[in-house]
């Protein structure tokens, strides 16, 4: 194999990575922990929290008309003495809290 082809095939091979990186990141899930990172985040901008969860399996939702793949996690807050829980669903894509819902 002559040097061109050399050349050639490595610049062929690198583009190619490159562009298969591209692709791979622009679909790169987040993980549950740091979705339930960022839920403790923002819950917490309203007063402690005393405990959380998060299942690690992604459910499909659906929410104003919209489908979601998201965590669904939950959290124990105290307010005047009283535990308060409530469950959120997180994007799996971005972490974003999409929805919240005060357990009974």
């Amino acid at each position: 194999m002559s040097w061109r082809k050399a050349v050639v095939a490595a610049g062929v091979g690198f583009a190619a990575g490159y562009i298969a990186k591209q692709q791979l990141e622009q679909h790169k899930k987040i993980t549950p922990e740091k979705a339930l990172k960022n839920a403790k985040e923002t819950f917490k901008k309203h007063g402690p929290i005393s405990g959380s969860w998060i299942y690690m399996k992604p459910e499909t939702i659906e929410k104003n008309g919209l489908t979601y793949n998201a965590y669904r996690g939950g959290v124990t807050r105290s307010f005047d003495g009283q535990n308060k829980q409530y469950e959120f669903y997180a994007d799996v894509e971005t972490g974003a809290v999409i929805d919240v819902i005060e357990s009974v």
